[in-house]
């Protein structure tokens, strides 16, 4: 029986992986710039928004790939559920980060699949190690993602509402994700786990501005 079920978790991770890269992702909810005319910007500006999108987008595959990762090897029921729901929100940030980098005349990362198989590595190991360590995880990434969509929100030009609400509906979810972490018993991670996942973040964003 154990050895149905960790093949069928493993069915399901490979298909949430196809899907994140390959498919077009869709919103449950309404977009959060739904109803917002397009604003005037000039081309260096859009630009700009449609990179600061791309490394949205990407990092919610990386997200996507975590949680994949992390619901796969928790050993409590409760914390694999905590980590599909969050995987399931931040497939619809694919679909609103996506949409707007298209409308924007931009595309999205080309480093995605490398992007994504070393974030469910890390996930998975994170599992391993037990659940209030998976649900640290869960808990520090979505800070450190919740202070890049704040600085993400400062670089946007005035007239960007349409960006605007979708990196606010954004973070208002991952703040959401943390705090939900944090009362299931969320282990503080060590300051060089955080380092270093900060460290692969600032590499993430780096690289995916510009490819």
């Amino acid at each position: 029986m154990n050895r149905l079920l960790t093949t069928d978790k493993l069915i399901c991770a490979f298909d949430t992986g196809l899907r994140t890269l390959f498919a077009k992702p869709h919103s449950e909810r309404a977009h959060p710039d739904a109803g917002l005319e397009e604003p005037l910007l000039n081309e260096q500006e859009k630009k700009h928004v449609s990179a600061l999108m791309r490394i949205n987008h990407t990092g919610e595959v990386c997200a996507q790939a975590l949680y994949s990762g992390q619901a796969l090897t928790a050993k409590n029921a409760a914390t694999s559920i905590t980590m599909q729901q969050a995987a399931r929100e931040e497939t619809e940030h694919l679909a609103w980060c996506e949409s707007r980098i298209e409308a924007l005349g931009g595309h999205t990362s080309v480093l995605n699949p490398l992007f994504y198989a070393g974030s469910f590595a890390i996930g998975a190991v994170a599992g391993a190690l037990g659940d209030k360590w998976s649900l640290g995880f869960l808990e520090e990434t979505e800070k450190q993602v919740g202070a890049h969509l704040a600085s993400h929100l400062d670089q946007l030009p005035i007239a960007d509402e349409k960006s605007r609400k979708i990196i606010e509906q954004m973070q208002t979810d991952e703040a959401k994700h943390a705090n939900d972490a944090k009362q299931q018993g969320a282990a503080a991670l060590p300051l060089p786990v955080k380092f270093c996942m900060k460290k692969m973040s600032e590499l993430m964003t780096s690289t995916t501005y510009h490819i």
